[in-house]
């Protein structure tokens, strides 16, 4: 995710995305990254839907005694994005059974009353840098470049031996979460899973491919055209493409409802093969933003998942559910918190809705 200093708009108003710039792996051939436990730590926002991509595979694969996390603060100001004072900190925050130091996944009635956009409360609004107590995470990208000019984005999975980032691209990050150079670290109680079986990889790169750029980003550029024409052209390709995936997962359960009966079908629903995969892991964090943030805040108003989207609010239910890895690293507070106020083009006044109300239907 940018900051919003940062946004690459071109000449006719439609939104352009930087590639990310390291873009190493972690291997027991690689000459420097090698795999270890508590060498390598991950700095996320639990706003931003590319480094939620992350927090998921790292729950999911049972890294969370392996890889530590630092989580910024939920407000993006004009220098990007922070962390809680280090003199804010305190000893004996809350932990999640998912690593957060001190962030719960827990959303609440009315989360926006009275807080500030500079609210300093250790393990509700975020975390401090736990390594070298910075205060931005663009301190992270001089320590790694003092000649960096780009972006600072996240996620960065940083190595704390060589002091330096080895990757920030989210989606290869999830697959050296997911390649098994960390299973010997993995926490025993975590069942093993595989998000890229072999003979699923190419259905899996497919989905991934058309659902990245037109769902994923496809809500970025609908929410950042800057002209009518290009917002209009986006935000239908959007709605195109979503329900695509309706399609998909339409003719999915409905096979699930002969095998498996209608009671049990939901919770076979997934993109590929009844089997939770990286495809299901990368569309999750833009549909569970659907329609808390992205209907208002990003004008993709056409309809509410929920309300036009049977299986797709299943499958989305399904996951949030039934599925720890996914319901706790999701945190609506710092989701709705994030993008209405850290977005003064889009939302001048910085006013949060209430809604929806549940978030998530119960399963």
């Amino acid at each position: 995710m940018t900051d919003r200093t940062k946004w690459a708009n071109s000449e006719d108003g439609s939104f352009k995305r930087q590639a990310s710039t390291f873009r190493d792996t972690i291997s027991p051939s690689h000459s420097v990254f090698k795999p270890a436990k508590g060498r390598y730590w991950l700095y996320v926002s639990l706003a931003c839907p590319w480094a939620h991509r992350t927090l998921i595979t790292r729950a999911l694969k049972g890294l969370t005694s392996v890889i530590g996390v630092s989580v910024v603060h939920w407000h993006m100001d004009t220098q990007g994005w922070r962390f809680l004072p280090y003199e804010e900190s305190t000893k004996g925050e809350y932990k999640s059974p998912y690593g957060f130091s001190g962030v719960p996944g827990e959303t609440h009635s009315n989360p926006t009353s009275g807080i500030r956009n500079d609210s300093v409360r250790p393990g509700v609004d975020g975390t401090i840098d736990h390594n070298y107590h910075y205060k931005r995470i663009s301190e992270l990208y001089y320590k790694a470049n003092p000649d960096y000019s780009a972006r600072f984005t996240v996620p960065v999975l940083w190595d704390l031996e060589t002091q330096t980032i080895v990757n920030n691209e989210s989606s290869e990050i999830i697959r050296i979460f997911n390649s098994g150079v960390f299973d010997e670290f993995a926490d025993p109680k975590v069942e093993p899973i595989d998000l890229l079986p072999s003979d699923l990889e190419s259905q899996i790169d497919e989905i991934n491919s058309w659902v990245y750029d037109n769902v994923n980003n496809g809500v970025y550029k609908s929410g950042f055209a800057e002209s009518q024409e290009v917002y209009e052209k986006q935000v239908s390709n959007v709605f195109e493409h979503v329900q695509k995936l309706e399609n998909i997962l339409r003719v999915n359960y409905e096979r699930a409802v002969d095998k498996y009966g209608e009671k049990d079908a939901a919770s076979k629903l997934f993109l590929l093969n009844e089997q939770l995969t990286e495809a299901d892991v990368r569309l999750y964090p833009t549909i569970v933003r659907f329609d808390p943030v992205y209907v208002q805040h990003f004008k993709c108003n056409l309809s509410t998942v929920r309300g036009g989207f049977k299986h797709l609010d299943l499958w989305l239910r399904n996951l949030y559910w039934n599925n720890d890895a996914f319901h706790e690293t999701t945190n609506f507070d710092h989701i709705k918190l994030h993008y209405t106020r850290s977005h003064p083009r889009v939302n001048p006044l910085g006013i949060t809705p209430l809604g929806p109300d549940p978030v998530i239907l119960p399963f």
